[in-house]
């Protein structure tokens, strides 16, 4: 196997992973998304580690690199509401703990 082969199925790797991710946040398993992160995120460093393509094989991994993008922000796109509903959360919890130290105070003994 050549170094651009070798290259190129990282990319392939990559990809893959990124499809199920984002078969994964379809369905609403974004605990199972954050595990597949985690294999994605070593991929990507591992083919950093990689001597760069030749020209003939740029243009063979485009098609990979569009999907590997595309998915990425389709999979940003079904993220987007979670986290503005944790972030309404999490001020709703702080406003909330205001409301409890200005009526109740806080013991002093309490650290």
């Amino acid at each position: 196997m050549t170094t651009s082969d070798t290259i190129l199925r990282q990319y392939e790797l990559i990809a893959d992973i990124s499809g199920k991710m984002l078969e994964l946040a379809n369905k609403d398993k974004w605990d199972e998304v954050i595990v597949l992160s985690q294999r994605y995120y070593e991929a990507v460093e591992a083919l950093r580690e990689m001597v760069p393509l030749d020209e003939a094989n740029r243009r063979a991994r485009e098609s990979l690199l569009s999907k590997i993008l595309d998915d990425d922000a389709r999979i940003r796109n079904l993220a987007a509401p979670e986290l503005v509903r944790l972030g309404a959360l999490l001020g709703n919890m702080k406003r909330h703990q205001n409301v409890l130290k200005a009526y109740c105070g806080t013991p002093s003994n309490q650290v």
